[in-house]
């Protein structure tokens, strides 16, 4: 189960994402903390669930990415969804891993088109994940910068949780970035 946690062989996350939710979090936090399929919870929530692909392929990895893209200037497999209930985005979520994973580890994420990656890494037994990490990112950060882009507005400072999943010695890097609209959700 990929819950399992494990520090262990981890790959090095930027040292700006912290172990510990930092105040200030409020209506954020049971979101934040929740250690199972974030997808899994917001379908809990939400009747009218969708995976909105937004973006698979080649790409370079952010700087606070490259420790599992595999270093400076490395192109990685970058896929970025919105997690959408009832046609209000709620999350967008971005992954990282090493392009040549896709021959290895990862083969399967090049066709997962509009599922949930969760569900395959909770549902692969093989699968480890490292703990969550947790940051609010503003304006300066490139994930905040992404999501902005994605959604095509000007986003306020948006928390968000990352960790690694490993697959054999294969990770990848998963940060799922909660929009406002997770707030009109029960947490």
């Amino acid at each position: 189960m990929p819950s399992r946690h494990s520090d262990r062989g981890a790959v090095p996350l930027d040292r700006d994402w912290r172990r510990r939710l930092a105040t200030g979090a409020a209506g954020y936090r049971r979101w934040l903390i929740d250690r199972g399929s974030l997808t899994d919870r917001v379908r809990a929530h939400c009747a009218a669930l969708r995976v909105e692909l937004v973006y698979q392929g080649p790409r370079r990895a952010a700087r606070d990415e490259r420790m599992v893209a595999g270093g400076r200037g490395q192109h990685a497999l970058v896929r970025e969804v919105f997690l959408t209930c009832a046609g209000t985005r709620v999350v967008f979520a971005h992954s990282v891993t090493r392009l040549a994973e896709l021959r290895g580890s990862w083969r399967g994420l090049v066709r997962l088109g509009a599922r949930p990656l969760g569900a395959a890494l909770f549902a692969d037994p093989r699968v480890r994940r490292h703990p969550l990490r947790f940051r609010k990112l503003g304006p300066r950060d490139e994930i905040h910068a992404l999501a902005c882009a994605a959604t095509g507005l000007r986003l306020p400072a948006l928390w968000a949780r990352r960790s690694i999943f490993i697959r054999g010695n294969s990770p990848i890097l998963v940060t799922e970035v909660f929009l406002p609209g997770i707030l009109d959700l029960c947490g």
